[in-house]
This record gives structure tokens, C-alpha cells and sequence, in this order.
């Protein structure tokens, strides 16, 4: 028995030397830490609590609300808290930077934390990541000023945004097809995904051929464009004029809430038309053009002309306003044209007695024609045409006048025209042998006459 309480007497002593100890151990621990400055017996504790939004969005304010608690040893005053922003942060006019505390309790704990709130505007170019605030407190304790500075990070998060910034054309043809382009940018700092881009002319006059008027797009990086390809036609008996596309653009943001984006565009329908020029006839210098409308739209103010070349010259107006001229119709246009190249020929003929002829001699030239007119946009334009033309000349020409036939044309002329002299020269000719011959039977008849009495008579007298 004695023995066992000498053992508990020593496992007693033990203990209470431990406790003393482990008493001791914190206490000079403490004072240690003290006295090196690395725990202040006044000290303020700065926490970012909230933030709203959640992420900051580029252009937009961000509410930043700060828990402000003393767990030091010794009350403050005068605490003053300071936000101090770097890019892409910046101060929003009337918004203070700055605010003040007028007392904390030494030990508080977080239900006694006094509460900040500050607003600062992110920077609309801001792309997305994690930016540095730096939070700098100043407060007084014991007449002891302390300044601690504490760097909270804050996110921003990029914005999602997307443009239709241009289509490729401003006005289709009727009944032609017509690629039609968009051009769709990413004008946020966010990648866009799942984006679907449609549209429609309300009164179905544009319509897409070989597909529908929905395309998709799967990602899109901020800053990137693509572009979205249609082939489009208009209805042939469409008026022309603009008419309005609606355009509508959808994408996931990144929460994957899905965000619409409506606009309009114009496109005009109409505009040039074609023409078709043709050699009608040509009659003693004067040849006539049919000059046909080809093309889908109507034609306005048509005006022909002649112009200044070098196989060709006109005498009197070159030019002839023929007014407007619907798609299919046809106008007749004449003029006094009068072949330089024929001239030519026919003086080098008679240069060289008729036995040398100029090069292309034979061959259909081509005129020039030039139609103005005013297109169903209101501009002015101007079509040139070639036209084969085949001249004929006045009879009783030479082939040396500035008038003369030429080529193929010429030769027929000259020929039809040495046919009527000869016919003339015939038939003058029958008629004076068809003359002279009755001429000569009547003298016949009547000497046959007067001697037939002679005879008669001279029987009477024998009798």
C-alpha cells in the first residue's frame, strides 16, 4: 500500500510539472513574437465579403463591400480605410475612395465588424482575368498610428457581345442568283459559343436558295470575325426598290444564358439592265438599229448615239433619245452613217486603175453604238456595242465618193445598177428594130398597092 501511494504521490508531481510548464512555454513564446513585431497588441483585419457582381464586367461599376473588425488588444480610433485602384479600376466621380471609422473595440468578433462599401468602374477594353486592389488601413491606438496595406484580388470577367458589322452588297438583281455575305465580330472580351444567326425579308421578296436562312456558329474568340455565307434571289416581277432584311443573332454568354441581338439591314433590288443591238437596214446611207432591252429592269431616259470612231462618221444628229424602254421591249434608232474605210478603198482603186484594193476589203465592219440610260437606282450608265452593219449606196454612185458602197454590199449595188443600164439599153433597142421593121412593112404595102391599080387600069384599055 505504502508503495502505491508513492507512486501516485510521484505520477502527481509529474503532472502539475507539465502544467506548469505548458504554461510557461506560451507565455515566453509570446513575449517573444512581441518583442520582435510581428503581432501588435492593436491590430485591424480587412475582409472582402462581398462583391457585386460577382465578377466584374468590362464598362460597367463594381461594388466592392469591405468587413472592417478589430481583433487586437487595445480599442482604435480614427480608422481609416482607403481603396486605392489600378487599371482597370478607376474612381467613379462622387464615389469616395476614402472612409473613416470613429471607434473599434479591442477583441471584436465578426457580428461587431464595422461594414465599407466602395464602387469603382472597370475599364470597357478590360479583357478577362484576375486584377490586384491593393486596401490600406490606417489607425490610431494609444496615440500609436498603424498602417497595414492588404492586396485583394478581384475577377473580371470578359464582356460577351457580338456585331453584325457588315454585309458584303448593297443591292441584288432581279431573278439572278446572288451571294450574300455577313460579317459577324465578337466586339466583347469573352469567347461567344452556340451562336445561331437567321433572318428574313417581310415581304418574301429576297429569299436563300440551296439552303435555309439559319446558320450556326460553334465559338467565336473575342476580337475574331467570321463570315456567314448565303446564296439569295429576288423575285422576278419584284418592284424595285430597298427592302429591309430582319436580322437576328442569338449566343451563350457565360453563364450559358442565352442573349438575342435584333437589328435590320437594306438591301435594294434592281439596278442596271442589258441591252441587245442589232443591224436592221440600210437604205442610200441611212441604216436603222434595233436596240432591244435584255435585262430585268426597265430602262429610263434611253439615249443612243453614234460616236466619234474611225471606220464611220455621221452626217447630221448622232445621237437619239428613244425615252424609256421596259424589260423585253425594242426601239427602232436610225442615222446618216457614212463608211471613212469605203473612202478609202475607192481612192486607192482609182489610184491604182482598179487593180489593188485595201486590206480587209470584203469584210463586215463593226459600228460602235453607245446607249445611255438611267438605271432604277437613279444612276446614269453608259453600254457600248459592237454591231456588224452592211451599207448600201445611192445608184449612180461611184465607188470613189465619200458615200460609195463597200464590201459585199458595195459589189451587189454596183451590180444591180449595171443590170438596169444594160435592161435599158435592150429594150431601147427592141423598140427602135420593132419601129424600123413595121415602118418598112407599111412603105411595102403601099407601093404593092399603087401598082395593083396600074395593072387593073391597063386591062380596061386592051379591052
Amino acid at each position: 500500500m505504502i508503495c502505491d501511494g508513492e507512486n501516485l504521490m510521484k505520477k502527481l508531481s509529474l503532472l502539475m510539472i507539465l502544467l506548469v510548464l505548458s504554461a510557461i512555454v506560451p507565455l515566453n513564446t509570446g513575449t517573444a513574437l512581441a518583442s520582435t513585431g510581428l503581432i501588435d497588441s492593436a491590430s485591424v483585419q480587412v475582409d472582402l465579403t462581398k462583391q457585386n457582381p460577382d465578377a466584374a464586367r468590362p464598362g460597367e461599376t463594381v461594388e466592392l463591400t469591405f468587413s472592417v473588425q478589430n481583433d487586437g488588444y487595445d480599442d482604435l480610433t480614427d480608422i481609416v480605410v482607403e481603396v486605392e485602384p489600378e487599371y482597370p479600376f478607376t474612381a467613379i466621380s462622387g464615389e469616395a475612395l476614402e472612409k473613416e471609422i470613429a471607434y473599434l473595440d479591442a477583441r471584436q468578433d465578426d457580428d461587431d465588424a464595422a461594414v465599407l462599401k466602395f464602387k469603382l468602374m472597370t475599364d470597357a477594353d478590360a479583357s478577362e482575368g484576375t486584377y490586384e486592389l491593393d486596401v490600406t488601413t490606417t489607425a490610431t491606438s494609444d496615440e500609436k498610428t498603424v498602417t497595414t496595406t492588404k492586396t485583394i484580388l478581384l475577377e473580371v470577367r470578359g464582356k460577351e457581345y457580338a456585331q453584325i458589322v457588315t454585309i458584303n452588297k448593297a443591292n441584288i438583281d432581279l431573278a439572278t442568283e446572288e451571294p450574300l455575305e455577313f460579317i459577324i465580330t465578337n466586339t466583347g472580351n469573352s469567347p461567344l459559343k452556340n451562336m445561331v444567326i437567321s433572318w428574313e425579308d417581310p415581304e418574301g421578296v429576297i429569299l436563300p436558295v440551296y439552303s435555309d436562312n439559319t446558320k450556326y456558329i460553334k465559338y467565336l474568340e473575342a476580337d475574331e470575325s467570321v463570315t456567314v455565307a448565303y446564296t439569295v434571289m429576288a423575285d422576278v416581277n419584284a418592284e424595285p426598290g430597298l427592302y429591309t432584311l430582319n436580322v437576328n443573332l442569338t449566343f451563350e454568354d457565360y453563364d450559358s444564358n442565352i442573349n438575342t441581338i435584333e437589328t435590320t439591314a437594306g438591301l435594294f433590288v434592281g439596278g442596271e439592265t442589258d441591252f441587245d443591238v442589232s443591224f436592221s437596214e440600210s437604205d442610200a446611207g441611212e441604216i436603222s438599229l434595233s436596240v432591244a432591252n435584255v435585262g430585268n429592269n426597265q430602262a429610263y431616259s434611253v439615249k443612243v448615239s453614234i460616236p466619234e470612231q474611225e471606220n464611220f462618221r455621221t452626217s447630221g444628229s448622232s445621237s437619239t433619245i428613244v425615252g424609256n424602254l421596259e424589260k423585253g421591249d425594242y426601239t427602232i434608232a436610225s442615222f446618216d452613217v457614212m463608211s471613212t474605210q469605203a473612202s478609202a478603198e475607192g481612192s486607192e482603186e482609182a489610184t491604182e486603175g482598179g487593180t489593188a484594193r485595201a486590206a480587209g476589203s470584203g469584210s463586215r465592219p463593226s459600228l460602235e453604238v453607245q446607249i445611255e440610260y438611267t438605271d432604277s437606282k437613279g444612276e446614269r450608265i453608259t453600254v457600248l456595242k459592237d454591231v456588224q452593219v452592211e451599207m448600201t449606196t445611192p445608184t449612180g454612185s461611184s465607188t470613189g465618193s465619200g458615200t460609195g458602197p463597200m464590201g459585199r454590199g458595195a459589189q451587189t449595188s454596183s451590180g444591180t445598177s449595171s443590170y438596169v443600164y444594160y435592161a435599158l439599153v435592150i429594150v431601147v433597142a427592141g423598140a427602135g428594130v420593132f419601129l424600123y421593121r413595121r415602118q418598112k412593112q407599111g412603105k411595102k404595102g403601099s407601093e404593092e398597092k399603087e401598082a395593083g391599080k396600074g395593072k387593073y387600069s391597063f386591062g380596061i384599055l386592051n379591052r
